[in-house]
């Protein structure tokens, strides 16, 4: 007991210590966990699920073709070619659903940083589908759009100019719940097209699956920008 009269003990200052410990303790844990393969693929895959891949006969056809930047790079620096980046597949599966019909006209929209790159990324998209084999003649640029939000607008207009309201929405599967979200509050009848799956592989075996991994971090990090990036928009 304390003696009267004499001063109180304060015994705040360990617990104001431990606060900071504690919410180290957290934030570890929480990187941990979101740095394992196993459930970097879990998140991934609830949000690619909501719309699974299908055969290219089944993709039904529509008056045109919009596809989303972020998938090349165009040349900057010292680079006179463009850089095929790990969405290239958007650029690879629209020639893929061009020559199988399923629209004859194709929007590329990307925009690019004027005192970096030497052109749009819409551009160097249509580059590299000529080299796929799709005509010049079928491709529509837009080249202004710096984000998801900016490409639905944007590209609404050309399509809207053109009569067209009905699209095959091609990007990335992580990407395209928010994707389609607004393009769909463009007024537009847009059909989700995605390819790119990152959640179908396999974690690896054993014990690997539970240990940290950048890539898996770098995984579950745009899986929640995407969760962040649409209850945004909402």
């Amino acid at each position: 007991m304390t003696a009267p009269g004499a001063p109180r003990q304060h015994l705040a200052a360990p617990t104001a210590l431990g606060m900071p410990a504690a919410l180290g303790a957290l934030a570890l844990v929480w990187l941990w966990v979101w740095s394992m393969p196993v459930t970097s693929l879990w998140l991934r895959g609830t949000i690619e699920d909501q719309f699974p891949q299908r055969p290219i006969a089944a993709v039904p056809q529509s008056s045109a073709l919009v596809v989303l930047g972020g998938a090349v790079s165009p040349p900057s620096g010292k680079s006179s070619d463009i850089n095929l980046q790990s969405a290239a597949d958007r650029v690879w599966y629209s020639a893929r659903l061009f020559h199988a019909g399923k629209a004859p006209l194709l929007i590329l929209s990307g925009g690019s940083d004027p005192e970096r790159d030497a052109y749009s990324e819409a551009r160097a998209m249509a580059i590299f589908l000529q080299d796929l084999g799709v005509p010049p003649d079928a491709m529509v640029l837009e080249e202004t759009s710096r984000n998801t939000r900016e490409n639905a607008a944007l590209s609404a207009t050309l399509l809207k100019a053109r009569g067209i309201h009905h699209i095959l929405l091609v990007t990335s599967a992580l990407h395209m719940p928010r994707a389609l979200a607004l393009f769909t509050a463009q007024d537009l009848q847009a059909v989700p097209a995605p390819t790119d799956f990152e959640a179908d592989r396999l974690p690896p075996p054993g014990l690997l699956a539970w240990l940290p991994d950048a890539l898996a971090l770098d995984g579950s990090g745009r899986a929640m920008k995407e969760l962040v990036g649409k209850w945004v928009g909402w």
